[in-house]
């Protein structure tokens, strides 16, 4: 059942006693505007929005049906109530087909009655514009899954078996089924997202939609609209109402990638929303609720963003309702094999190759990086070397866009003459770990690594390693 209150009723009529008398009788209960002629109710209705127009048949200049016809062309759900003093047939007939008129009521009017058609009215304005409001949330909402599918082709879940991982997972296991708000912190590429998707997926939400807002990708000027949706004609290029990323989340997770990002005045805004679990479209006047769970991310140092001024500080403790850190790849490199083994595995149909895994040279060689970019990057490293080999397996030389970094590692995009040089490094590093482990046995490293011995004693000749 609608609140009439918030349901406008714009009342049409020439004589002032009629607009003082329908005041009077439905002004405690109902929104009443009035009008004393059809052109005077359209400029009316230029000002605000309007859900039922009552409108008396005869009146001087413009009739009443055909103000609600010039009503209906420029609002079409405006729902229109004829009073007529006589009975036309034809015409009331005409204009209940034409669709202009929803009823009529003769008068006089009999204030029970009329009542209960302003109130079916409202009911009526109310159901088609939530059915019209639902229908543009769908068309959203798989417009967005279709982008979302699109760009679903690499990582889908959180590979690996370190300890450093192993505590995050542990973090978000116990979150996850809760209603808290969480904030994902972590250098870019670190997994954020995949640790946002997780958090939703075990969650009593996970069969409501997920709906996510890259905030770092987003022009300042329409972060809001995006977020908030718009009103057709709420700004230039609005054509037509869309519903934002808030509704399209109702009842799911909404997760806020780069929430650092945010600007003061949509910091304000949010902050409302996060209090008040309501918001308004750019541009609307009517109160849309919210039920979402709020998970957001940052790369950023967001206590110092409070320092500086920049981000507030009452939103920062709404947002760090719960905090969930994600490791750097670096943090976690026995994980590299089995991550690069996932994109591997993922990115075979995309590349039309098959691979059956790396040589133990280019393992050495992805082990060696530093990865400042985090598993994104080695994604992107991975997804290259597969294009660039022959196959069947991903070797040092399918890497060649590494090299040895300053201070060690390896590095894309250096010059590829330098990569025998590094392996050598590699290995010699290698060999010299193992015969001090094992206390300069020749025949224990020979074991341990796998080769003849006689291969061994020519590599660590060749390394200086033994005289």
């Amino acid at each position: 059942m609608p609140a009439f209150k918030e349901y406008p009723i714009l009342y049409v009529d020439d004589e002032s006693d009629n607009l003082a008398t329908f005041d009077l009788n439905f002004g405690d209960d109902f929104t009443v505007l009035t009008a004393s002629s059809g052109a005077e109710a359209l400029k009316v209705l230029d000002g605000r929005p309007v859900a039922v127009m009552v409108v008396d048949q005869r009146m001087p200049g413009m009739s009443g049906l055909e103000t609600l016809a010039s009503a209906r062309e420029r609002f079409p759900n405006l729902v229109g109530v004829l009073l007529t003093a006589y009975r036309d047939m034809e015409v009331l007939v005409g204009a209940l087909n034409g669709g202009h008129v929803y009823r009529y009521v003769q008068k006089p009017w009999d204030r029970r009655e009329l009542r209960s058609v302003l109130e079916q009215s409202i009911e009526r304005f109310h159901l088609v514009t939530q059915n019209q409001e639902l229908l543009g949330r769908l068309e959203e909402l798989n417009s967005y899954l279709r982008s979302e599918v699109d760009r679903s082709l690499g990582s889908t879940e959180l590979v690996g078996k370190s300890a450093a991982l192993k505590a995050a997972l542990n973090v978000i296991e116990k979150v996850a089924p809760t209603q808290s708000t969480v904030l994902i912190t972590g250098e870019s590429g670190t997994g954020k997202e995949l640790a946002a998707r997780a958090i939703h997926n075990g969650s009593a939400r996970s069969k409501a939609p997920f709906i996510r807002v890259n905030l770092a990708s987003l022009a300042p000027t329409l972060v809001e609209s995006e977020l908030f949706g718009h009103e057709k004609g709420a700004f230039t290029g609005a054509s037509a109402a869309r519903a934002g990323r808030l509704e399209l989340a109702n009842g799911g997770t909404l997760f806020l990638d780069e929430i650092g990002e945010l600007t003061p005045e949509i910091q304000v805004k949010l902050l409302r929303v996060l209090q008040e679990r309501e918001f308004e479209r750019v541009g609307g006047t009517r109160t849309i609720k919210l039920d979402i769970r709020l998970v957001c991310a940052t790369n950023k140092e967001l206590e110092r963003e409070v320092e500086a001024g920049r981000f507030r500080e009452d939103l920062y403790y709404r947002v760090r309702v719960f905090p969930v850190h994600m490791p750097s790849l670096s943090q976690r490199m026995e994980d590299v094999p089995l991550l690069a083994g996932h994109f591997l595995n993922t990115f075979m149909t995309r590349v039309g190759k098959a691979f059956s895994g790396f040589t133990p040279e280019a393992l050495g060689l992805l082990l060696a990086y530093r990865w400042p970019g985090n598993v994104r990057e080695l994604e992107n490293v991975v997804e290259r070397a597969m294009i660039l080999s022959s196959g069947p397996m991903i070797s040092a030389d399918d890497l060649a866009f590494m090299t040895v970094a300053s201070g060690g590692g390896a590095s894309p995009e250096a010059s590829p003459e330098t990569l025998p040089a590094y392996l050598e490094q590699l290995e010699s590093s290698r060999l010299a770990e193992s015969l001090e482990r094992n206390g300069g046995s020749v025949s224990k490293v020979a074991k341990e690594l796998g080769i003849q011995r006689t291969t061994l004693y020519y590599r660590l000749k060749k390394y200086g390693l033994v005289k």
